[in-house]
């Protein structure tokens, strides 16, 4: 996730209040999501192309309903992705895995609009379970990596996502080829328009006959352009992104889609933790109820750094405190955080931009609680909608 407080005016709290709230809690607020909303339904109509929700990135149901005012649906990674689609998401429903479990298929058949494959080989086996009536694209990797390596990299060399253009040319036939409908690449990471711009080009260097033959032969039914597009951060080039999308779909005759998680709930949430303790050893130490481990994970697997309300970096602000969490783990630490007063137990922090990548990711890890869900409704009523406790824990181990 990238670090978005120098591109926000961020408040030093928040605007009402959150005491009578339980902690550690993520604070999902439709507003926010509305306004999210609103602009990528300025890029529908500008561009033509069709949005889902990317639900990797974010899968809060609750709120489905408030989405599905705009998006046209969802994108699944497995099975209960998909279900939770089919159970609360009305609209297009599309799945991609680098591989099908067998006895999972009939019913991804039977909830998939779509099925996007891996490989042809994947395809071939799909087709022998039966496809069932929906379509079937294949993901395509266009070998252009525009970040340099890393985790979230599909790009990076060796990657077991999507086919690259020599293993098209091996494994091909035209009767697998005729059983295809559209094609997908996902291939970007909270980036601006000139990534994408990149990488179409890429994948129009290497697959571009592809498209082109089945363009002509009436078998491009979509496009999709997967997710990673930061299109709600304050300065990404939306008027581009919707020229680009725009001119796509006149090339190739069919719809466009994006299917973007983060960017639908980007600045939408916050993680509201409270100071349990505070120690010393070299510098001072503040020990939170909220885990960068268990709660965000992606702190440490990215890494990225929260901001949180009223803090700054060292040196900007008098009082610096390395905030960690009650957990075991030693590397279970948020950073080094400055502030204008000297934090106390019972101090409550609120931490920005916590909705996505979040809440899909969290963990119970040392029998840590998960955060209480509460969403701030448009008229401003703050509803508990999910609290968890021991038998969470407890029954998902045995």
């Amino acid at each position: 996730m990238t670090e978005i407080a120098a591109l926000l005016d961020w408040p030093d709290e928040l605007a009402y209040d959150i005491g009578g709230l339980p902690t550690p809690c993520y604070l999902i607020e439709e507003e926010r999501l509305a306004a999210n909303l609103a602009l990528l339904a300025g890029l529908k109509t500008a561009s033509g192309c069709r949005i889902l929700l990317g639900q990797k990135g974010f899968a809060m149901h609750r709120v489905y309903p408030l989405l599905a005012t705009v998006l046209d649906g969802t994108t699944a990674s497995s099975l209960h992705e998909l279900r939770l689609a089919a159970d609360y998401f009305p609209g297009e429903r599309q799945i991609y895995s680098p591989a099908y479990r067998p006895d999972d298929f009939a019913e991804i058949a039977r909830l998939a609009d779509v099925v996007i494959y891996n490989s042809f080989g994947e395809l071939e086996r799909g087709l022998a379970r039966g496809a069932g009536s929906g379509r079937c694209g294949m993901r395509l990797n266009p070998e252009h990596s525009t970040q340099g390596g890393g985790l979230y990299d599909p790009c990076a060399p060796h990657s077991r996502l999507g086919i690259t253009r020599a293993r098209w040319d091996q494994t091909a036939t035209d009767a697998l080829i005729r059983a295809l409908d559209g094609f997908h690449m996902h291939t970007l990471c909270e980036q601006n328009v000139d990534a994408l711009s990149e990488t179409v080009a890429a994948l129009e260097e290497r697959f571009g006959d592809v498209l082109a033959a089945a363009r002509d032969a009436g078998r491009l039914g979509f496009l999709n352009l997967g997710g990673g597009h930061h299109i709600t951060r304050p300065d990404y080039d939306r008027a581009e992104l919707a020229r680009l999308l725009t001119e796509l779909g006149r090339r190739y005759l069919c719809p466009i889609y994006i299917e973007p998680g983060e960017a639908v709930a980007l600045n939408t949430g916050w993680l509201i933790t409270t100071v349990l303790a505070i120690e010393e050893n070299g510098m001072p130490l503040a020990i939170l109820d909220a885990s960068a481990e268990c709660h965000m994970p992606d702190v440490l697997g990215m890494p990225y750094r929260p901001h949180i309300l009223g803090s700054g970096r060292p040196g900007t602000k008098p009082h610096v405190y390395r905030l960690g969490s009650a957990s075991c783990l030693a590397g279970d630490v948020l950073g080094d955080y400055a502030f204008d007063w000297p934090l106390a137990v019972g101090d409550r922090l609120v931490l920005g931009d916590m909705a996505h990548y979040t809440m899909v990711k969290n963990n119970t890890f040392n029998g840590l609680g998960l955060p209480t869900i509460v969403l701030r409704r448009l008229d401003g009523e703050l509803e508990i909608v999910r609290t968890f406790g021991y038998q969470d824990y407890r029954d998902r181990l045995s």
